[in-house]
């Protein structure tokens, strides 16, 4: 028996197999822009507080959207939100927050917008190769104990980016190295299949 966090939906919840997100484990939620990831991660942060729980957002992007979360069913006077200025501060926060044990959900928005203070502080044209993949791998070697050992989920929201020259398999791939991959319990694609446009 798997304890869990319900996702907010229950097909979702059932197809998972466990009947939501397990408590303790770090899921990655990734797609295209705009194909509904930040939507699933605030049903999650929704539930969360329903239980009377407590959720931290780190949005890294500086674009969520306080009206559409409260729409979501999102308390927003009760979600801990941070904006960090580098990757480093963001996944330092992220890392005090869980190791307080005073949280039950960590949202991170999103993996691409973690950029290394090295490449923000540094020149145009600086190549700064592997510089977030070592950040990442080293970030989630440290969360995932503690996760596990406080029983929080940390949602990662990743963006789909195309690699370039691939001419066989899929040029798709996730920003930040393969460290998320491997720490990852539940790996979430989310397409969007159509728009519903008013009228029809």
């Amino acid at each position: 028996q798997v304890d869990v966090i319900s996702t907010g939906s229950l097909k979702l919840d059932i197809a998972l197999g466990v009947g939501g997100y397990p408590k303790g484990r770090i899921i990655e939620v990734f797609g295209p822009e705009s194909s509904g990831k930040t939507t699933v991660a605030l049903h999650a942060v929704a539930e969360v507080q329903k239980q009377g729980g407590t959720a931290a957002y780190i949005d890294a992007e500086n674009s969520l959207d306080a009206k559409y979360a409260q729409a979501l069913g999102v308390n927003v006077d009760d979600l801990l939100l941070s904006q960090p200025d580098t990757g480093e501060q963001g996944l330092e926060i992220a890392d005090d927050l869980v190791n307080s044990g005073a949280i039950d959900l960590l949202v991170i928005d999103s993996v691409a917008a973690l950029v290394p203070r090295a490449e923000i502080e540094g020149e145009m044209g600086d190549s700064h190769v592997g510089l977030q993949a070592r950040l990442m791998s080293q970030a989630l070697r440290k969360l995932a104990g503690t996760l596990n050992r406080t029983g929080t989920i940390a949602i990662f929201i990743n963006q789909i980016r195309e690699k370039i020259g691939i001419m066989f398999g899929n040029p798709e791939t996730t920003p930040g190295g393969r460290a998320l991959k491997f720490y990852s319990t539940v790996r979430l694609e989310v397409r969007r299949s159509a728009q519903i446009k008013d009228g029809t």
